[in-house]
């Protein structure tokens, strides 16, 4: 007797391999293209260019001491540049920061010398005299609605004013007195304005508190809250705040931002020359935004890093130094400034479509 057959599970076999289907959405970029959707690779690509022009064409260059009074330059710009490219980054503009910094500068100085305090006394009240400055511009953007253009223009010509004005007024002449004999001030100078041997080179110690800056700032946009709101109210701030996006707080603290850098540039300026000019810092502004530009921030808002205006200013460096050591004329770093800040914006017009490009 045959037993009966019990039927067998169908098993489903896998298809066969073949190529994997991609919609052109999701295709991977090519590396060349994902390198140039970086906001400073164009600006890296410059600097290398510009340094090797340099030691072509200015041999003193090549010496250390020349390189590192460079990089001095160019920190004392990168400073200030780092918080206006994340005020760039967040959609806003600060036309006052030049003269912002003198202004923190002549608080410090006047303060201390006029009512005999400690130096630190003067610095405090600075520090909180510049952030103050930066949150009426920021709350002046946000409650009228205002360009930041228009806002921080009336910003400029009121520090610009009272600048003149009440340093004649406190002080009989157009620049402070000399603090360097008051108490704190050797304290405040090994803070603000040092230096230190490397090898046998004297290194200001501003290069190390640009750097110490940069690294911050990449951190909090890359790996943060608050730089994933400072991108989202640079790219469209009503989609931002209907997302749940703090949009008023961001504007305000970035524009404080910017308050924080003039007040520290500010006091380096006063403790490397113990007195301060109050008519300097007008134009100071249009460098520090030309080395955010530079650096791959996008006028518009919404693109940027904090990489990007690092190498800016180093640029700026360079050819502000450069000029000197190679025996030109002085006058040509405008026609250069210019050149580089249409050049920036080209790169970064066409960076933009080949990064978007499929």
């Amino acid at each position: 007797m045959s037993m009966p057959q019990q039927a067998q599970p169908a098993v489903d076999r896998p298809p066969a391999s073949g190529p994997k289907q991609t919609d052109g959405r999701t295709a991977r970029r090519p590396l060349p293209l994902r390198l140039l959707a970086r906001p400073e690779v164009g600006v890296f690509l410059g600097a290398v260019a510009v340094l090797v022009f340099f030691l072509i064409t200015a041999p003193p260059v090549r010496d250390g001491s020349s390189m590192a009074n460079i990089l001095y330059q160019s920190s004392t710009i990168g400073i200030m540049a780092l918080p206006v490219a994340l005020l760039m980054i967040g959609g806003e503009f600060d036309l006052s920061s030049g003269v912002a910094v003198i202004s923190s500068a002549l608080t410090a100085s006047m303060l201390s010398y006029q009512l005999t305090l400690n130096v630190w006394s003067g610095v405090v009240v600075a520090l909180v005299v510049s952030l103050a400055i930066g949150a009426f511009n920021g709350w002046m953007v946000v409650r009228t609605g205002l360009p930041s253009f228009l806002v921080t223009l009336g910003t400029f010509l009121i520090l610009q004013g009272a600048n003149l004005a009440v340093t004649k007024l406190v002080t009989g002449n157009v620049a402070t007195d000399d603090i360097s004999d008051m108490d704190g001030f050797a304290q405040a100078r090994k803070v603000f304005a040092s230096s230190f041997d490397v090898g046998g080179i004297q290194v200001k110690i501003t290069v190390i508190w640009w750097l110490v800056f940069a690294a911050l700032a990449t951190w909090v946009l890359l790996r943060t809250k608050y730089g994933n709101w400072i991108f989202a109210v640079g790219g469209d701030k009503d989609s931002a705040r209907a997302v749940g996006v703090p949009v008023t707080f961001t504007k305000i603290s970035l524009f404080m931002l910017v308050g924080f850098g003039a007040w520290f540039v500010g006091m380096h300026n006063l403790f490397s020359f113990n007195t301060v000019q109050s008519g300097e810092g007008v134009g100071q502004e249009l460098i520090y935004i030309a080395a955010a530009v530079i650096g791959g921030c996008l006028l518009t808002g919404g693109y940027g890093s904090a990489i990007g205006p690092v190498f800016g200013a180093f640029m700026f460096g360079m050819v502000q130094q450069g000029i000197v050591y190679a025996g030109w004329n002085p006058d040509w770093f405008k026609a250069f400034l210019g050149v580089m800040l249409l050049g920036a914006v080209l790169i970064n017009l066409w960076v933009s479509r080949a990064a978007t490009r499929r």
